[in-house]
């Protein structure tokens, strides 16, 4: 049954480009994820097997028929080890992004990538020192380097622990060496997975989660982290800005650009390339008032918070940017970019660029970017939009007046410096029960759920009762669009978070970054565990992620769980077909590692859901001393 557009967002933007779309006869998502239904039933429950050439295998989840797969994998077996594969790509995507921030910043160190320097030589120093690295007597360069080497050991490493994960507590650090998920190195966990999940090699269903959790760890307390020190390092660490989202940024006279993806090592020249005066004057030549820069995803998430370059919209709203007819290049990398886009961008006159060596997409325009000559390729690429400028077709253009101030950018760094350089105002606050604890909500878009629907009303809740929101991914131009990442959306919050924001100039949801700063928050975790003197999992703390779709989801909420925070999920992970798995990911880990799954698709429960945990790990601590109300909370649960 066709779904009525007004059924498919909330965002009024995304519902008039829907329409338009639907007007002009072109596809997007939301028709082919119609076209699939209904899915099959096997696959969403996760009791179907590929891993041999004897099946596919299916398991019946009633008992009818096959209870076994030809080999004799049960129904456990087969949905960890589906499981597992997922982390596994999930983690990989993460750390190979990893590895090229680290390799860029090796060659910028040799001198090899000129495009490029260092622009936080605090974070450079302090990560120097962290690692053992000595700067006296040497040049940054020659200190960069050597970081850079020991760094690129991580992914290699046989023996002993990834060295990131000392940030964690030492409560924390125990129980990893205890369970033995302690992560080694990111490539070793990564590899190792896919061998277990061989055929023929682990058939244990916990043996095999465990290495799920182990594997999200390298990701989260690894890859990730590395990313996101490396990325700070080279193009500096994010400090509060403002800056506008939704399509309402893309311009009518001027070229528009758009970077989407999830690497920041182009896009950053992206944003160079465009402000150089030989191409504003082409784009000037071309009819051009100028050239206009914009983001998608994680890519635009990563300029928006170090540059304030605008943000154009969320994973759903990629193919709708195309829709407007205004865009002159959609520029991409790596991660959640749609193969739709090639076949969408030859109905209008959009440029759909590739640049990766390790991602092709169908009707692209190649143009390979490397580090070693990096502005000339971003000024190639823009030049190219520059050009095409003139092959708009104005009676297809609509933009959307639909855009939205934000507030972003606040880094570990940044939120302590707000704080007056340490987390105890914070704790403070939680302390005496004017916040009631931290909710980290995260995570994709999914055409399962009208489009930032679980997102914002599950954060709006939060905050209403007093829990202070930090968000990164698409959940942040999600809230970023719904007028949550201001100071004062702090009306919306509860009394005792509204007077904190309102002390502070702060929103009451605080935007980190992309998906790979998920490790800014586990580093800020880490930190007020250790003021407190307790575990991650004894804050009064939770995770969700409303609307996830990836395998990078899968990965994050491995790593999350894995460091004893609470997630709650808001679509269903493909597990319910065996019993066991779904114990284990929902009750037995809270046994295991102190924290646990929830799967909620309706935001007002699963904000429920949160409140409770927050509410009893308060209790634990002694932080509830009085009635709900004298700490300024709206909730009646």
């Amino acid at each position: 049954m066709e779904q009525e557009v007004h059924e498919r967002s909330i965002d009024p933007a995304t519902l008039a480009m829907l329409q338009k779309a639907k007007e002009e006869g072109v596809e997007t998502a939301w028709e082919r994820y119609e076209k699939q239904l209904p899915q099959c039933s096997f696959g969403q429950l996760g009791i179907c097997c590929r891993n041999c050439n004897m099946g596919p295998c299916r398991i019946d989840p009633f008992g009818e028929e096959a209870d076994k797969g030809i080999c004799g994998a049960t129904a456990d077996i087969i949905v960890a080890r589906n499981l597992l594969r997922s982390i596994a790509a999930g983690a990989a995507a993460h750390s190979d992004h990893a590895r090229d921030s680290v390799l860029t910043f090796k060659k910028m160190s040799e001198g090899k990538a000129g495009s490029y320097k260092i622009k936080d030589t605090a974070k450079l120093l302090s990560l120097a020192s962290e690692y053992g690295i000595s700067s006296e007597g040497g040049s940054l360069e020659e200190v960069a380097a050597k970081l850079a080497d020991i760094l690129l050991l991580e992914f290699g490493k046989q023996d002993g622990h990834l060295l990131c994960t000392r940030r964690a507590p030492e409560p924390r650090l125990k129980l990893w060496a205890e369970l033995g998920i302690e992560p080694r190195g990111i490539d070793r966990e990564i590899v190792e997975c896919m061998h277990r999940t061989h055929m023929g090699v682990d058939n244990n269903a916990v043996h095999i989660l465990l290495q799920g959790l182990r594997t999200g760890l390298s990701d989260g307390w690894g890859g990730s982290m590395i990313a996101t020190d490396i990325q700070d390092i080279l193009f500096g660490t994010p400090q509060p800005r403002r800056s506008t989202v939704n399509l309402g940024v893309l311009s009518k006279d001027k070229v528009n650009v758009i970077v989407h993806g999830h690497e920041p090592i182009l896009s950053e020249m992206i944003v160079e390339a465009a402000e150089d005066p030989e191409l504003l004057e082409l784009a000037k030549e071309k009819g051009a008032a100028g050239i206009n820069v914009a983001g998608i995803c994680c890519t635009g998430n990563e300029t928006l918070m170090r540059h304030g370059t605008p943000i154009a919209g969320t994973f759903l709203q990629q193919e709708l940017a195309v829709i407007t007819g205004a865009v002159e290049a959609m520029v991409v990398d790596v991660q959640c970019v749609m193969p739709s886009l090639g076949e969408l961008a030859g109905c209008y006159h959009t440029k759909f660029i590739s640049t990766s060596s390790k991602a092709d997409f169908p009707n692209t325009v190649r143009m390979e970017f490397h580090e070693d000559k990096a502005y000339e390729t971003a000024k190639e690429i823009v030049r190219a939009a520059v050009e095409n400028f003139p092959n708009r077709v104005p009676e297809k253009v609509t933009i959307p007046d639909e855009k939205q101030e934000c507030m972003v950018g606040f880094s570990v760094e940044a939120i302590l410096n707000a704080l007056g350089g340490t987390p105890d105002p914070l704790i403070e606050a939680i302390k005496s029960g004017a916040i009631r604890g931290v909710g980290a909500v995260v995570g994709c878009n999914n055409v399962k759920v009208k489009h930032n629907y679980g997102h914002v009303n599950l954060v709006k809740e939060l905050i209403k009762n007093n829990v202070l929101v930090v968000t990164t991914g698409c959940n942040a131009i999600a809230c970023a669009e719904a007028g949550l990442l201001l100071p004062e959306a702090s009306e919306l919050a509860g009394d005792g978070l509204k007077a904190v924001c309102k002390a502070l100039g702060i929103p009451p949801v605080l935007h980190m970054g992309s998906c790979v700063d998920i490790s800014r928050i586990l580093v800020l975790s880490s930190a007020l565990a250790n003021r407190l003197g307790v575990d991650i999992s004894d804050l009064p703390a939770a995770g969700a992620a409303p609307e996830w779709m990836s395998e990078k989801a899968v990965s994050i909420g491995a790593y999350v769980v894995s460091s004893g925070v609470y997630t709650v999920l808001g679509t269903v992970p493909a597990v319910l077909g065996s019993q066991a798995v779904t114990s284990l990911l929902t009750e037995g880990l809270n046994d295991v590692v102190g924290a646990s799954f929830a799967v909620e698709p309706d935001p007002i429960k699963a904000a429920g859901l949160m409140l409770e945990h927050i509410d009893g790990k308060r209790e634990a601590l002694g932080l509830i001393t009085g009635k709900r109300k004298a700490m300024g909370l709206t909730s009646e649960r």
